[in-house]
């Protein structure tokens, strides 16, 4: 019989699109436990499966926030290359105003320009064409709007596997419980049992 520690390693498992695994659902307790013996074993291997469902849900949240603050800045940054694509040859200079960091920021005038410098990341810049800028910050905020969609469908994913993982410790754990009392009872029936047989007590 299979435990589930096993059946989780396999290559088989069902998982969602990201890879995430299934956690499993205990239906019938006897399905994963033999004997009072592998208990332990299982109540442990369920609760490794729900820490590693919980370090991954951490992860996701963090990868969602810094989504969230990503997206907006792609957008500001694409609305403002599509202004500069609708400037003419012969625009005045546009004076405006550019951060330099969260609290500082300075004047400059913008000529009309064919090609804008955008962060890469990693302290890199470089210089594109503003069709191809436009082009890279369209694909850019597609990008980051579906990772943020999965993030959201992978914390609801791995929220659902923590529940049932739990679940099935309860019930693992309730079913040991039960067993115990069957046991005891047993045992106590077989002791009173003899007694109950001799005559005059």
């Amino acid at each position: 019989m299979a435990t589930p520690a096993k059946a989780q390693s396999s290559k088989d498992a069902p998982t969602n699109p990201r890879g995430i695994p299934y956690a499993p659902f205990v239906d019938k307790v006897e399905d994963y436990v033999a004997s009072r013996e592998e208990v332990e074993s299982t109540l442990k291997s369920f609760q490794e499966m729900i820490s590693k469902y919980q370090f991954m849900e951490v992860n996701t949240q963090r990868r969602a926030a810094g989504l969230k603050d990503k997206i907006p800045d792609i957008s500001k940054t694409l609305d403002t290359v599509r202004f500069l694509k609708t400037r003419k040859a012969d625009s005045d200079p546009l004076e405006t105003t550019f951060e330099l960091n969260d609290t500082l920021f300075a004047k400059a005038l913008v000529p009309p320009t064919e090609e804008v410098y955008l962060w890469l990341g990693a302290n890199v810049m470089l210089a594109y064409p503003i069709p191809e800028a436009e082009e890279l910050l369209k694909s850019k905020l597609s990008a980051a709007k579906l990772s943020l969609e999965n993030c959201d469908e992978d914390q609801d994913f791995l929220r659902e596997q923590i529940t049932t993982l739990e679940v099935a410790t309860a019930r693992v754990y309730n079913w040991d419980v039960a067993q115990r009392r069957k046991e005891r009872t047993e045992h106590e029936g077989s002791i009173a049992g003899p007694k109950a047989a001799s005559p005059n007590g």
